[in-house]
């Protein structure tokens, strides 16, 4: 078993870590450069980004590092969906009195970037391209190929990963129900909160059932995690709610120390916040919904009917209504620390593990 696996290879990256690319603020410039400066791949969760901030970040990463990154994108449908609208509404706008909002009376509207964001990808030459809730449209993937990018996809069963490798991707992802944040599951209809598959059973299933290397995600949050991990035949691990609390990310204060305090048992899988199913620490917000019995309107428009209380609650320090996500092994984490320390850490740790397993032959 060794730290420099073929992944490292096909990224040209020194260690076998990825840096999840967590959409909505996390994944600062400075935790992206950094994290690759550090030997593993940094990546600018851009889906909720418009294409000039998407443009403005990677020129500003390039600057910090000459280092490969990636860039990731939602491949799903970004159309609004008004069944259930109306009833949702009434949940939030009751949330609303809380914070002093008006009561939205405004029809919804999603901004839909995805053509626009792909062609900044492009032109900007970003070296990786990552994916989630799918795989690239045949033509843009066509177009990747092209300009030789690499292309990771995040899936949650073996079906899911068989297709995506159909399709073109160079990196598996294998994301268990471990992980924080939104389940990459393809076609939520088929599967309402999402497959809820734990890590270390999806992870072997999928390196038996593609021939690209695979990645394991979801609860890894240490050098246990990886040695485990390439263990179970993954070439490296993907790594997110680890890197939350590290002094670069852009996680607002009150969500760190929330982090920090949660446990093992404090995270649900939820879709009030985007209407698709993601995991993250149970607030009075998730709690709202449980208590009116209400479904959330469907992804994206659930994602922009909240977003008024999710912006106030972050601006009075209010984390009972912010979105939390989190994965389930919290009690790991480490508080503002560099995130070059938790790559450092990682790969160190795991060397002296690896050191220290002896072959049976000679025990």
């Amino acid at each position: 078993m060794k730290l420099n696996t073929k992944l490292c290879g096909i990224l040209e990256i020194d260690y076998p870590i990825i840096q999840a690319g967590m959409a909505g603020g996390p994944t600062t410039v400075d935790l992206v450069a950094n994290v690759s400066n550090a030997g593993a791949l940094g990546t600018l969760g851009a889906a909720y980004m418009n294409p000039e901030e998407i443009r403005l970040a990677i020129k500003e990463i390039k600057k910090r590092t000459t280092k490969p990154f990636a860039v990731n994108l939602f491949c799903t449908n970004l159309t609004d969906h008004y069944e259930g609208v109306e009833e949702s509404q009434r949940v939030l706008n009751e949330i609303r009195k809380k914070f002093g909002i008006e009561p939205a009376i405004h029809q919804v509207k999603t901004n839909n970037f995805f053509e626009e964001q792909f062609e900044v990808l492009i032109e900007e030459k970003v070296p990786v391209i990552s994916t989630a809730f799918g795989v690239l449209p045949e033509d843009k993937m066509g177009i990747a190929k092209q300009q030789n990018i690499t292309i990771t996809t995040m899936v949650t069963t073996v079906e899911e990963a068989l297709l995506a490798e159909e399709k073109g991707a160079d990196i598996i992802i294998a994301q268990g129900s471990d992980a924080g944040g939104h389940r990459g599951t393809f076609e939520i209809e088929k599967n309402t909160h999402g497959a809820t598959v734990g890590t270390f059973s999806l992870v072997p299933q999928v390196v038996d059932a593609v021939s690209v290397p695979v990645v394991a995600a979801g609860g890894i949050m240490d050098s246990r995690g990886l040695v485990a991990a390439l263990a179970l035949g993954a070439q490296g691990v993907q790594m997110g709610t680890a890197f939350l609390t590290t002094i670069e990310s852009g996680a607002h204060r009150v969500y760190k120390e929330a982090l920090i305090n949660s446990t093992e048992e404090s995270t649900v899988i939820t879709k009030v916040f985007s209407g698709r199913p993601a995991r993250g620490i149970k607030n009075a917000f998730i709690q709202a919904y449980d208590h009116a019995k209400i479904s959330p309107a469907d992804f994206p428009t659930q994602n922009t009917m909240t977003n008024d209380i999710r912006r106030q609650a972050a601006l009075q320090n209010n984390p009972d209504y912010m979105s939390l996500w989190a994965g389930q092994a919290t009690r790991l984490l480490q508080f503002e620390i560099p995130a070059s320390k938790i790559v450092h850490d990682v790969v160190t740790g795991a060397e002296q593990l690896l050191s220290s397993i002896k072959p049976m032959n000679d025990q």
